[in-house]
Order: C-alpha cells, then structure tokens, then sequence
C-alpha cells in the first residue's frame, strides 16, 4: 500500500532505525516498534488491511489513531518543498560599492558588496586571506541586499535568494562554492557540509556537534592551542567520494561569551576582525589557528559538546538518535542516492559520544583519548 511512499533507504543502528526519504532528502530516526508498524502498514493492500493485521493487539480506536499517524508521518516524510526559481535573476552591478580580494590555496577570489553591514556576514572569518595584490579573479561573488532580501550571484549568475534574517543561509552557500573553487570541486561533489566543528591530530579527526551556543568553536581553540589543529569551524564539508572533512579556511569565530576564557590564550585578540550580526548573541571575533599538514581527514567520532560551569568531567557513549537530531537540522546534506547512503553507512560506524566538562585539562586528556583509540 502506497509503497511510493517508503523510506528510499532503512539503517538499523543500536536500537534505532535511521530512515531516508529521497523524494524530500529527509532522514528520521524511529525506534524498533515504530519501525515494525510502519512495515505492516507499507505491505498491507489497503488500510482496511492494515487495521485487519493490528486489530488482535489494539482496540478499535486505537488502531484508527495508528492508522492515521502512520498515514501522516509518511505524508510528511515526502512533502516536497519547490525551490524558487531564481536563475533568471539578473544581477545589478550598481551595487558594487566594496570591493574585496582573497588568495586561498592559489585560487583568487573577489567579492562585491553594497555596504559594510552585507560585508560583514563573509567577510571577517576570511579578513586573514585578503590580499592587496592586483589579481585576475578565478571566481567572482556579489552579494547585495535589496527590498529586504540578501542576493548572491557567483560569475554573474543568482545562486541565492533569501531573506535578510536568514543570513546565515547565505553564509553556508557561499562557503560551500568557495570550497568547490579552492578544491576543484562541484556542488555535486560533497557529501554534505555539517554544522559543527572539527579537530585533528594530523592523521584523523573528531566532529565536534552540538546546539547554538553550545561551545563547538570554543573546545577547537582550546585544543588548537594545546597540541592538535583545527581543520574546520562551524561549516565541515565532507567528500563524497573518499568521506573525509577537508579543511575550511574561515578563521575559527568565538563568542563574546567565550572572550574572557581564550583572550589569555591569543596574542593581540582585542585586534581580531569582528562581526555583530545577531545582537544576542553579541560581538563575534574571528581567530586564525596553524594549519594542519593536509587538507582532509578521515573523521572517526563525533562528540556532542556539552559545556557546563563547575561540571564533573564526563565522555559517554550516546545514540545515532541524539547524533543525528543534533547535527541534521542545521547541516546541508545531499540529495543524491548514492550520497544518502554513503552517509547512512559513515553515520552507523563512526564512534558518538557526549562530552560534559568544564576542566579544561581533563578535557583536553579525554579528546586525546578518542583520538588514542584504535580503529
């Protein structure tokens, strides 16, 4: 019944079953008897059927409830959202009023902005890769604000559309194609780009996840100020082909909550290139750290931070359900089959934990602790 309608692909992990929807690129993660339902009710020739193969263990009404959350979860897990059409959008060059120039691994890239406050959503995190030189740009950005919508063009060609408060959407879209023009890459390429923060040891790496504010950026600068390299801050991207996480060039942003702990560990701070996009959230600065020696690692765990004032240091294993609900909503995975499985299958046998602390020390050993373990 309704088998168009089925997940695309069913990974079992531990106690739950991970779930993708390619008509919608969506995951769910459900638990086992959920899961068990949900199959009855895709074989069943029609939901009197199905009510039929329910009926010995369920009341009447009970089974009707069922039925009906069955028939809504699926209806949401393939809800399609049409992207707007913005390829006939013709750029305005009128709106050239700042000009910017980056070298990133040779690749020479030139931004345009119509004012400080636009410049001020790319440009900071990237202020160590400004160059003066006169250069022939490989790729060229233009990013305006007009009736209260951001735009983005790349080569005169409208690759975003969005509205001013979702800043952040362009922020992701541009470091993305950045990534495709620094590695040689397509869109297509990666597997998909995560919302967290990832550190190496120069052979593998850790993702560090974890809700807005929970400290990502700020366990990176204290691990890259005691002996390991931070290799991505907020955006990591991921290869399909080989599933590692390359290295993202923006400067690591910390938080001016998180100022007075790193101010003593970063030479000149005050004098970081700054950005106040969200007045909650305060002034950001942006700090560079050592390159590792590669530009991609394999990453073999991902840790939930979980910072706390005065808190017993603590690393615990945790659920691919508490993973994936934590990283999914606010990363850009791809939509391509193949990629959605690749993923599933990295995400079933990569290492979870949690990490409560707030000892830096005893942070710090457990980290390396991950990174000790074999394989």
């Amino acid at each position: 019944m309704k088998n168009e309608l089925a997940p695309t692909y069913s990974f079992l992990c531990g106690e739950y079953w991970v779930l993708w929807y390619a008509v919608s690129n969506s995951y769910s993660i459900v638990d086992s008897n959920f899961k068990s339902v949900l199959d009855l009710y895709l074989e069943a020739k029609n939901e009197d059927d199905f009510l039929m193969s329910i009926k010995p263990a369920v009341s009447d009404q009970d089974s009707q409830t069922i039925t009906n959350q069955i028939r809504t979860y699926l209806e949401s897990c393939n809800s399609i959202i049409e992207p707007e059409n913005i390829i006939d959008i013709k750029l305005n060059n009128a709106h050239r009023y700042i000009k910017k120039k980056y070298l990133i691994n040779e690749k020479s890239i030139v931004v345009y902005c119509d004012s400080e406050l636009v410049l001020s959503t790319i440009h900071p995190q990237l202020a160590h890769l400004e160059t003066e030189l006169e250069i022939q740009p490989d790729v060229i950005f233009d990013v305006y604000l007009k009736n209260e919508h951001l735009y983005m063009f790349k080569n005169d060609i409208c690759i975003l559309r969005t509205p001013k408060k979702d800043y952040h959407f362009l922020r992701g879209k541009f470091v993305m194609h950045v990534f495709c023009e620094i590695y040689n890459k397509k869109v297509a390429d990666w597997l998909g780009t995560f919302h967290g923060s990832t550190v190496t040891d120069n052979k593998s790496a850790i993702l560090f996840s974890g809700a807005s504010g929970s400290g990502k950026s700020t366990i990176s600068t204290l691990l890259a100020s005691n002996g390991f390299y931070l290799l991505a801050d907020d955006v990591s991207p991921m290869l399909a082909e080989d599933r590692y996480i390359y290295h993202n060039p923006n400067g690591v942003s910390i938080k001016e909550s998180a100022s007075k702990l790193l101010r003593p560990l970063i030479k000149g701070f005050d004098n970081l290139p700054t950005a106040n996009l969200n007045p909650t959230k305060g002034l950001i600065y942006y700090h560079t750290t050592t390159k590792p020696s590669k530009i991609s690692y394999p990453c073999k765990a991902i840790v939930l931070v979980n910072y706390k004032s005065n808190a017993r240091t603590d690393l615990e294993e945790v659920s691919i359900k508490s993973i994936l609900e934590t990283l999914i909503p606010e990363s850009w995975l791809s939509p391509d089959p193949e990629h959605a499985q690749k993923f599933l299958g990295w995400m079933t046998k990569v290492k979870r934990y949690k990490l409560t602390y707030s000892d830096t020390n005893e942070m710090i050993e457990m980290v390396s602790d991950i990174f000790r373990e074999e394989e």
